[in-house]
């Protein structure tokens, strides 16, 4: 139970956002709304809204969903003249397939758009109130033939940056050289007033992350320490605070492409690669830690969930989007034949990827 219910919680939280976005856009521009699911399966409990939206919660909190008022596939535009004829003129406005491309793309994108405001506020919030770290990171000892020594990295170095991201605290550099997708990680270093441009191989090692998961650890051989033991911890202001939260989305976002991408090419580590078992375990971990910890896991899950769903793949909302860009090269919607077409390599690519995630989660729990 630990587990289950921070697991819960957080779902519940990055799942109502995301079809909160959808559901914002949609009544902003008059869709009709008649269902707003969190789960999927049996209804558990919910109540219908002044405009007739069944708000409900369902058995597998696995994910949700927002259904329009009269579509059968909500994203279709090709059997919009037969759905027409079913419905009257008032009840044509709250269509989903009479809105221009503009405004289906909006309702489409909200839920993606949501996850990162999410993000960014949940940022801005720890950092207005609990603070960010700005730390310089000053090497304290270089272990003796380690990959940072035979790169030239010696005591007292002040690590600026690493591959091209600006170092602006002691935490920035284990997470950096973790999330590095590169054989060969750049480090800029400040000795003696000069700038140094050090290329350094790290080692890969099996480890565990501070939790007790076990992980592939990137190794340098260095330890760092604060200057004279002072710490730099300080509360922002709120601009400054916003501009670091947009900061940090931005490196999850960009740092997760490039994972994915050398996941894609064969070069990254796959294994960590999980899904909702493993999310389950350590967001379990990560509560016993604090309310902070958690918050802030939130916030990465939801960027992750935002990020997913704009990729182009049918059932996701980056396929829908992509059959609108298409709609809008072409002037007129695919055929309802090719939409199936592609929701089939969809599904198929999904299912792939669900198995695949399920598969290194039991791994990681011993049962492979």
């Amino acid at each position: 139970m630990s587990f289950i219910l921070p697991f819960i919680v957080l779902i519940i939280v990055v799942v109502f956002i995301h079809e909160y976005g959808h559901y914002y856009f949609a009544k902003k521009y008059g869709v009709g709304v008649t269902d707003f699911s969190i789960g999927f399966g049996k209804e558990l409990f919910g109540w219908n809204d002044k405009s007739g939206t069944r708000w409900k919660i369902c058995w597998i909190p696995l994910g949700g969903y927002v259904k329009f008022f009269g579509d059968r596939n909500v994203f279709s535009q090709a059997d919009q003249e037969e759905l027409l004829k079913k419905y009257n003129k008032e009840d044509q406005e709250k269509l989903f397939v009479t809105k221009p491309l503009y405004q289906r793309s909006l309702i489409v994108a909200g839920g993606p758009i949501a996850n990162f405001v999410l993000a960014i506020f949940i940022f801005l919030f720890i950092y207005m109130f609990a603070g960010k770290d700005f730390t310089p990171a000053i090497i304290d000892e270089v272990q003796k033939d380690s990959p940072a020594e035979i790169a030239g990295m010696k005591k007292n170095d002040i690590i600026l940056e690493i591959d091209n991201n600006k170092v602006e605290s002691i935490l920035d550099v284990s997470k950096l050289i973790l999330m590095s997708t590169s054989e060969i990680v750049d480090f800029k270093v400040s000795r003696y007033d000069q700038e140094l441009l050090l290329k350094v191989k790290p080692k890969i090692v099996a480890g565990v992350d501070n939790l007790g998961n076990k992980i592939n650890k990137r190794i340098i051989g260095i330890k760092l320490s604060p200057y004279n033991n002072e710490i730099n911890h300080k509360k922002l202001g709120p601009a400054r605070a916003l501009i670091e939260s947009f900061k940090e989305v931005y490196f999850v976002t960009t740092s997760s492409l490039k994972y994915m991408g050398s996941m894609i090419t064969g070069s990254g580590d796959s294994s960590q690669l999980g899904g909702p078992i493993r999310i389950a375990k350590i967001s379990g971990q990560v509560a016993e830690f604090g309310i902070l910890p958690f918050i802030s896991m939130m916030a990465y899950i939801s960027i992750s969930l935002g990020l997913i769903n704009l990729f182009p793949i049918p059932l996701l909302d980056g396929g829908h989007l992509m059959f609108y860009a298409f709609e809008k090269v072409l002037g007129k919607p695919l055929s309802q034949k090719t939409q199936e077409g592609f929701f089939r390599i969809g599904m198929f690519l999904l299912l792939t990827l669900m198995f695949f995630a399920t598969f290194n989660d039991l791994k990681d729990l011993g049962l492979f």
